[in-house]
């Protein structure tokens, strides 16, 4: 580790403060791929200044109803001017939207059939069935 890491490395609560996700979450970023850390000799993680940016813009994205695998894909546009990443991850929010919009029509059509039950319910505990 050089020096100037360590003048800005950061231990998992201090990231944890900052960005307000616990360090069980920051493991798990970590585990998926999506957040990097170094490890000191006695195997602590250290994160750089950074990461605080990557985990807010990972809580945006959690946020807006995606998985960590979707998120992996998506995080390199974040910090490349590559158009074909550009491209890659627009098509992939685009796919992303549909599957939220499909998941919202059926969760409307499951409200209405439940509307139903408790309608029905509800004449019969009043005695109008």
């Amino acid at each position: 580790m050089t020096t100037t890491f360590l003048a800005t490395a950061m231990k998992i609560g201090e990231l944890a403060r900052r960005t307000g996700v616990s360090p069980r979450s920051l493991r798990y970023y970590e585990q998926q791929g999506l957040l990097h850390s170094t490890r000191s000799s006695g195997g602590q993680r250290h994160y750089a200044a950074t990461e605080v940016g990557r985990v807010e813009m990972i809580r945006r994205l959690f946020d807006a109803g995606l998985h960590s695998k979707v998120i992996a894909r998506l995080l390199p546009c974040v910090y490349t001017d590559d158009k074909a990443v550009a491209e890659d991850a627009f098509t992939t929010m685009l796919g992303e939207r549909d599957r939220l919009t499909a998941d919202i029509t059926r969760l409307v059509e499951a409200r209405a059939s439940l509307d139903e039950l408790i309608e029905i319910n509800t004449r019969y505990r009043t005695g109008a069935a």
